[in-house]
């Protein structure tokens, strides 16, 4: 009997998910499933940001080796008034470990825009919708939902990773992927998210090439 694509993705998501456990990153899905939407706090918008535009267009392993030392400059995400008003300091010192000066400036700014507006009103924005956070610098579509899943909502990030995967088993988005391993599992979107890239990220491996299925509806 054939295999149907929903059969192989769901035994992909199984070994890929084993893989993850046994490894040095169990700890991230952990993470990701304990993540509540409403929790995240000014330091932990600050951080998150600042993780995300800075892995825009690197290797994750590169920005995280330097991510400690980033974050002192920062004064460790404690306060968005601070790091504005320390905007030089801030910036010129990070740069030491990464020298992509327009990404740490755009730190300073985004920690400007929270001060000014209020980091209350601000968040009440994102939780009304996310898609307002596009107002800051580096922050498009893709940023955007890799931003809100590292803040607890529970979205998958179509980054080319996920998207090839969502290509060969036969779905037409990430989301539709995820929402199907989701409904089989009961794992949240963002938890087959993290699960997916990060097998895809580490292992290298991927499905065998599949046909697109009758998942993919106009």
């Amino acid at each position: 009997m054939t295999r149907s694509p929903s059969t192989d993705l769901f035994a992909y998501y199984q070994t890929a998910k084993t893989w993850i456990e046994r490894s040095d990153f169990s700890g991230e899905i952990r993470w990701q499933a304990e993540l509540q939407q409403a929790d995240f706090s000014e330091s932990d918008f600050l951080r998150e940001y600042a993780w995300v535009v800075l892995n825009s267009g690197f290797r994750e392993a590169v920005i995280r080796k330097y991510f400690d030392y980033i974050s002192l400059c920062y004064c460790d995400w404690s306060s968005a008034k601070e790091i504005f008003e320390l905007g030089d300091v801030c910036s010129n010192a990070a740069a030491r470990a990464f020298g992509n000066i327009r990404k740490l400036r755009a730190i300073t700014h985004t920690a400007g825009v929270l001060d000014q507006i209020g980091f209350a009103n601000f968040k009440g924005s994102l939780i009304a919708d996310f898609d307002s956070c596009q107002i800051l610098p580096f922050i498009g579509p893709i940023t955007a939902t890799h931003l809100a899943k590292n803040l607890g909502f529970d979205v998958a990030k179509p980054d080319r990773h996920l998207a090839r995967l969502a290509t060969r088993f036969g779905y037409c988005s990430v989301h539709d992927m995820c929402l199907a391993i989701s409904e089989r599992t009961g794992d949240r979107l963002s938890v087959a998210d993290i699960v997916l890239w990060r097998f895809a990220e580490r292992s290298k491996a991927g499905p065998t090439s599949i046909a697109a299925s009758d998942h993919c509806s106009n």
